[in-house]
């Protein structure tokens, strides 16, 4: 094929995923729409523009600005941040089943928000700006472990038994929550059984502080990475000998996908799966190119855990479905599909 050809045909595929990158927007701007007419209360379209423009009644602004509209941003945030944290991590391990869920990363970070709410010497509301700050240093702790598990003189770290180590880290997390919450009063109690479902609890603007501010540093930084990613998928040895400091940008890499996954957890709880579909369905539209999956990524998550939060809100109304659960079902017959499919 001639270099005009190759060109051209680099030309079309760019096209396509910018194509296929606007879609996805307009499709988390529809169902953004959706979501804040959508609810115990409902809302017409016409009442959420009035509301909007500062003609609803009061209570009608409570609805949306107090309750609706931070839980949808919120909601969108944390799908971004976990499907960026998968994509990163597929790409530095190579491993398709690599997952901040998968690999015990989320229950790292979530441990740490439970023995917070556990051992908090106060009865008032948990600190929200320090809540992101503990469940980063539960992931990175467990990140740490789980690196040390998987690697091998010989041969590095193999993906393979850093997927068979995750699935035992996140066993043995989740053993120690259910311990710790036998000391646990009702309310706590509760507020952990809450957050263990996945239910996004971090419905007031000051979540969407908390969290706004990790994912727009790191988003830019990991887009920054795109062109390290796809040399690290090349493999270790080629990596090396492209000239990549293979061992410190993996490091980088997976602290920013560790930060990412730890902020996500703190607010919205322990939604699994998000970073296994959303990279996967990216890849599957966009290519593996990095410079367009990570945007694809960060859009897929959005658009699957603003969906789920929807559906949550309203198919059991009064009562609600926890996102994290509306996820499960989708994700946990994929990811067999994936574990099927991996040799």
């Amino acid at each position: 094929m001639s270099a005009s050809a190759l060109e051209q045909a680099k030309r079309r595929n760019n096209a396509r995923a910018w194509s296929i990158l606007l879609i996805l927007a307009v499709l988390i701007v529809i169902v953004f729409i959706v979501s804040m007419n959508t609810g115990y209360t409902r809302l017409s379209p016409a009442d959420v523009l009035k509301t909007l423009f500062g003609y609803g009644t009061e209570k009608q602004s409570l609805i949306l600005f107090e309750f609706r509209l931070p839980r949808i941003v919120v909601s969108i945030l944390i799908g971004a941040g976990l499907a960026l944290s998968g994509c990163v991590l597929q790409g530095i391990t190579r491993n398709p089943l690599s997952d901040p869920g998968v690999l015990g990363i989320n229950s790292g970070a979530g441990l740490m928000v439970v023995l917070f709410v556990a051992f908090y010497p106060s009865n008032e509301a948990s600190p929200v700006f320090l809540l992101p700050v503990l469940a980063l240093i539960g992931a990175l702790a467990t990140a740490g472990l789980l690196m040390l598990l998987s690697y091998k003189k010989s041969e590095g770290v193999s993906p393979m038994r850093m997927v068979l180590s995750g699935i035992a880290i996140a066993a043995a997390i989740q053993a120690a929550m259910i311990i710790l919450t036998i000391r646990m009063d009702p309310n706590e109690y509760q507020f952990v059984q809450v957050w263990i479902a996945g239910s996004i609890w971090g419905t007031t603007w000051k979540f969407v502080l908390a969290l706004l501010p990790w994912i727009v540093i790191l988003f830019p930084y990991v887009l920054f990475k795109a062109k390290t990613l796809n040399v690290l998928n090349l493999g270790e040895h080629l990596a090396a000998g492209l000239g990549a400091p293979v061992g410190r940008e993996r490091l980088l890499l997976l602290a920013a996908a560790v930060a990412l996954a730890g902020s996500c957890v703190a607010v919205g709880g322990a939604i699994g799966f998000v970073g296994l579909i959303a990279p996967h369905l990216a890849r599957r539209l966009v290519g593996s190119r990095h410079e367009t999956l990570i945007p694809a990524s960060a859009l897929t998550g959005a658009l699957l855990v603003l969906v789920a939060d929807t559906i949550g809100r309203v198919v059991l109304q009064p009562s609600e479905i926890p996102t994290g659960i509306v996820v499960a079902v989708i994700g946990v017959p994929y990811f067999l599909y994936l574990l099927a499919k991996a040799k």
